[in-house]
């Protein structure tokens, strides 16, 4: 039977409408079972796991740590469980990961302290919980009940629901360590920053400069036609091309954090990647002053398609804002209708044909297809 006043928190909890996901091992399986107790969890827990063995924590951290109860090991099953809340919960605001690891009374004498490590990490920062139990002074009932208080009063903090009275005994305190961990791509999906550019060697910083080539584009899937063209345009514009995934798409739904990790796979690791919220080149242009475009023939095509604007006059006050960036176009022919047509069959508004060169084919022509890869992948 719970207390009312830690009802009461759990309460408030499951109505502040924060998501995550929880990894604990050693203890905290009574507060897991506190959350359920109190109706509403599902608006709460996306999902929980009990790392009670070796391999199970292995398979979450990738690694076998130092020591299984330490900071850096909670820390580390934190940034697993936020990942999961985010995939989850397809990149929600205010999503956030929760872990316990901890150590406490068994049917054996340990030599160490009893103690644990609570760890929530959100979009923002990590809150690192620690404490050391009065060993011998508590049955293991009583040193999971502490440890599992410690777990809901954490995720109380976290979640602005409140906080929770702790039953130590002298000498018994918990340490908090608090620590900027700024997540760019949670801050991209909810409109906060502009731009998110990863390195090759996997750093992700917001709202970086970038002046080289961008070759735009939705790579579901990425292929070697794409590849193959950031080379060739590398080459011709004297600078390196970076490939830009809008999360933001003017014909296409919004990526969430799940499609958005899932086409970052193919990318991580091999290119620099830049992630915005900029549909149209107009709006690139804006965030990547004097950059060049890559283009395909059919989107430079749909580029200058008075369709997609209020008429010709708004095909020419974007390319004149384009211009006004300092950015230009590099078009690589594309083969359409059993035709290979060229920057040479475009029409392009007088006075701007400067802003545009071509690709020539025999620097670079291919003719593969993302959409028709799909199509053979899908069987249609």
């Amino acid at each position: 039977m719970l207390d009312a006043t830690l009802a009461a928190l759990i309460a408030r909890i499951h109505s502040s409408n924060r998501k995550a996901v929880l990894e604990f091992a050693g203890a905290g399986s009574l507060g897991l079972a506190w959350l359920h107790a109190v109706a509403g969890s599902s608006r709460t827990l996306l999902e929980a796991t009990d790392r009670y063995s070796t391999p199970s924590m292995v398979a979450l951290l990738g690694h076998m740590p130092a020591r299984f109860v330490a900071r850096e090991t909670a820390e580390a099953m934190a940034e697993r469980a936020y990942r999961r809340a985010m995939t989850l919960s397809d990149g929600e605001p205010g999503c956030f990961g929760i872990a316990c690891t901890a150590t406490i009374a068994t049917d054996r004498v340990k030599k160490g302290d009893h103690g644990c490590w609570v760890v929530i990490r959100d979009s923002r920062s990590v809150s690192a919980y620690g404490l050391v139990i009065a060993k011998g002074m508590r049955d293991r009932y009583g040193e999971e009940a502490l440890v599992s208080r410690l777990l809901v009063r954490a995720i109380g903090l976290a979640t602005g629901a409140g906080e929770l009275e702790l039953d130590f005994l002298p000498d018994e305190s918990v340490d908090l360590v608090v620590t900027h961990a700024d997540d760019p791509f949670a801050r991209l999906l909810a409109g906060d920053v502009h731009t998110v550019a990863i390195t090759p060697d996997g750093e992700a910083c917001a709202d970086l400069p970038w002046t080289g080539g961008i070759l735009s584009g939705s790579f579901n899937p990425l292929h070697a036609g794409h590849e193959l063209l950031a080379q060739a345009a590398s080459v011709a514009i004297g600078r390196p091309v970076a490939f830009e995934l809008p999360v933001v798409n003017a014909d296409k739904p919004p990526l969430g954090f799940a499609e958005l990790e899932q086409r970052l796979v193919q990318l991580r690791g091999r290119h620099t990647i830049l992630l915005s919220r900029a549909p149209r080149y107009v709006d690139k242009a804006a965030l990547y002053p004097g950059c060049t475009f890559v283009l395909g023939h059919d989107t430079a095509a749909r580029l200058l398609d008075p369709r997609f604007y209020d008429g010709p006059q708004g095909v020419q006050a974007a390319l004149q804002t384009i211009r006004d960036h300092g950015c230009r176009f590099i078009v690589a022919g594309r083969e359409r209708d059993g035709v290979f047509r060229t920057l040479a069959d475009l029409i392009i508004p007088a006075g701007f044909e400067d802003l545009f060169s071509a690709l020539p084919e025999r620097i670079f022509r291919s003719d593969l297809s993302s959409s028709a890869i799909r199509a053979t992948m899908s069987g249609v």
